[in-house]
């Protein structure tokens, strides 16, 4: 029996790099990706209760979140932030292990304050990680709503349990929840870019709302009201501390690639 060749041995290795590069992205997009997936949908909701319905309040929000999303997540996280790392973890926990000694037990009111600055950090990623899933799933059974006003009272206890279910099987690692989650997020976003373009087919100037310039003239036209229309946008990016906190499960090009690829073009 004939040895496989030097070239049939290398495309197996190339097969099985691709097969789990591709494994990876699919987990990314499940697991990194699940919040801030659904974020900017009830964000904008809420915007647009605060700013109104008019067609320049629509071109401006959407302005607004469009650039949110791109300055927050493409460039920010992206492109700077996921460049700090502790031998390919990210999170401000991994970085914490390598600031100095000296800072980590402060003697002097310089290095204290810098230590506070830490927890302060550490603590508003906790609190994050419990209001996030907290609010997205709260925003899906709220639409249940649309269907039938009785189905209102259920949103409550029905995101309690949902919520109970997810952190039960979270104990089987962060790889088996990728594996499920990862199709489920594909269809969705595959769902939302299809909608999306069905209702920009209808209403193809709203692409002038990709122009900076309607965010700029929105905010230099509300003034102080701009605060409570920006607290609401904000509300778009939440979950991004994601991407960098789980860079040592899936590695920053995984989730580069699933963000480029199967997120922001749906959005």
């Amino acid at each position: 029996m004939s040895k496989p060749n030097g070239n049939t041995a290398q495309n197996g290795r190339d097969k099985k790099q691709f097969a789990g590069s591709l494994s990876l992205i699919m987990g990314a997009t499940g697991v990194v990706f699940g919040d801030i997936g659904t974020s900017p949908i009830y964000a904008l909701k809420e915007t647009l209760h605060t700013s109104g319905g008019r067609v320049d309040d629509i071109y401006g929000v959407v302005s607004l979140f469009f650039w949110t999303l791109t300055l927050v997540v493409s460039v920010k996280y992206l492109g700077f932030v996921m460049r700090a790392d502790n031998k390919g973890e990210g999170g401000i926990l991994a970085l914490l292990s390598l600031m100095p000694r000296k800072i980590r037990g402060p003697k002097t009111a310089k290095h204290q304050a810098i230590l506070v600055l830490i927890l302060v950090g550490t603590a508003l990623l906790f609190g994050d990680g419990v209001l996030t899933p907290a609010i997205s799933v709260l925003s899906a059974t709220e639409g249940l709503a649309l269907l039938n006003n009785d189905l209102a009272q259920v949103a409550v206890p029905l995101t309690v349990i949902i919520l109970a279910i997810l952190f039960l099987v979270q104990s089987r690692g962060t790889h088996t929840i990728g594996n499920v989650f990862g199709p489920v997020m594909l269809w969705w976003f595959g769902l939302i870019a299809g909608l999306g373009f069905y209702r920009f087919l209808a209403e193809p100037s709203v692409i002038k709302a990709l122009s900076p310039i309607y965010a700029i003239e929105y905010i230099g036209h509300n003034g102080l009201k701009t605060f409570a229309i920006l607290a609401s946008v904000i509300l778009c990016v939440t979950g991004a501390e994601a991407l960098y906190a789980d860079m040592g499960h899936f590695g920053k090009v995984p989730i580069q690639l699933a963000w480029n690829v199967f997120v922001l073009a749906p959005h």
